[in-house]
Parts: structure tokens; C-alpha cells; sequence
């Protein structure tokens, strides 16, 4: 009974695709200042620093504020 042995094979490795930067600074860029003016809104939209009248973003965004700790009472 003859017996068969795997032999390993050379592969060339998986390289993973390369992603210029110029491609990926604009989207950077944009989620920065979009995540900026969300804490914004989230963290000091009211009172003196109030951007929108009324209390309105106030509420939209109250469980929020006390889920990162920003004080509001």
C-alpha cells in the first residue's frame, strides 16, 4: 500500500491592495468636521452657546448627552 504525502507549494504572498492618499483625505476630512459639529450639537447646543433657537435640538439629542457624560441638568 503506497502512502501519498502532501508536498507544500511556493505561492507568492497576498499583498493587500494599496489606497492612495489623495483618495482617502476628502472622506477624512469630511467624517472630521462631520463628527465635529455632531458634538457640537450633542455637547453644547443650549444656553449662551445656543446656535438654534428653542429647545427642540435640546431633546433630540438629551439621552445622548448623558450617554457621553455631558451634563444638561
Amino acid at each position: 500500500m503506497a502512502q501519498h504525502v502532501a508536498q507544500p507549494t511556493a505561492t507568492a504572498p497576498v499583498l493587500p491592495a494599496k489606497l492612495p492618499i489623495a483618495a482617502i483625505a476628502p472622506w477624512a476630512v469630511f467624517f472630521g468636521i462631520l463628527m465635529l459639529v455632531l458634538l457640537y450639537f450633542v455637547g453644547a447646543e443650549q444656553g449662551a452657546t445656543s446656535v438654534v433657537s428653542g429647545a427642540e435640538v435640546h431633546e433630540w439629542v438629551h439621552d445622548a448627552r448623558h450617554l457621553l457624560g455631558f451634563p444638561c441638568h
